[in-house]
C-alpha cells in the first residue's frame, strides 16, 4: 500500500504538483514469506497439544512433560514472533512518527518529530544487515523495524541514535518528514 492522505483536499503526497504535503502520511510494508514461519509455529503448537492428548509415551512423565512444554513454547514463540512482524504500518503527522508492527500494533514506537534532526532514504535495507527480521537493535547502527528486504528510511535523532524502517515508498516518507522539519528536499534517488 502506498501513502495516503487523511485530508481529502490534498491528493497524493503533494510533492508532484507543489501543493502542501498531506496532513497525515501513511505507509506499509508486508512480508508474506513470514506466514510460512507462522505455519511452522502452528505445527509445533499442534504437536505439543497432540503429545499432551495422546500420552502413550513409555519414557515417563518427565520426558512427556518436557516434550509438551517445549513444543507449545516453541510454537507460541514462533507464532508471535512471525505474526507480530508480518507487516509494519508507518504514520507521519504534524507532530510524530509512529511505527506499528503486526496485526495488533505491538510493538509500537512513537517518535516526536521535535527529536528528529534528519531523514534519509535507504534503497537497500536487508534483514542480514540487522541480524534478522523484526524489531532490531545494534549498538553501532541504532534501531530498526525490518519486515522485508528493500527500500526504507533512516531517521536521525538529536541524541545521535538512528531509527530505520522498511516501508513501501520510503522516499515519500522522507519527503514528508523533511518537509515537517523544514529541511531541503533530499537529492534524487540513484540506483
Amino acid at each position: 500500500m502506498r501513502e495516503h492522505s487523511e485530508d481529502p483536499r490534498t491528493p497524493g503526497n503533494g510533492a508532484e504538483d507543489g501543493a502542501a504535503p498531506p496532513a497525515v502520511w501513511t505507509g506499509r510494508a508486508t512480508n508474506r514469506i513470514q506466514w510460512l514461519l507462522a505455519a511452522a509455529g502452528a505445527a509445533c503448537l499442534a504437536l505439543g497439544i497432540e503429545l499432551a492428548v495422546d500420552s502413550s509415551w513409555t519414557s515417563g512423565l518427565a520426558a512427556l512433560t518436557m516434550a509438551v512444554v517445549g513444543c507449545v513454547a516453541a510454537g507460541l514463540l514462533m507464532l508471535y514472533g512471525t505474526i507480530a512482524f508480518v507487516h509494519v504500518a508507518v504514520r507521519v503527522d504534524a507532530d510524530n512518527l509512529e511505527v506499528r508492527c503486526g496485526h495488533i500494533g505491538v510493538p509500537r514506537t512513537r517518535i516526536p518529530l521535535a527529536q528528529v534532526i534528519g531523514a534519509d532514504f535507504d534503497p537497500r535495507v536487508t534483514p542480514r544487515q540487522w541480524g534478522g527480521w523484526g524489531y532490531r537493535w545494534r549498538p553501532e547502527k541504532g534501531t530498526a523495524v525490518v519486515v522485508r528486504r528493500g527500500e526504507g528510511f533512516v531517521v536521525r535523532l538529536g541524541d545521535g541514535r538512528t531509527f530505520t524502517v522498511t516501508v513501501d515508498d520510503a522516499e515519500a516518507a522522507v519527503r514528508v518528514i523533511r518537509d515537517r522539519l523544514g529541511l531541503s528536499t533530499p537529492p534524487p534517488r540513484t540506483t
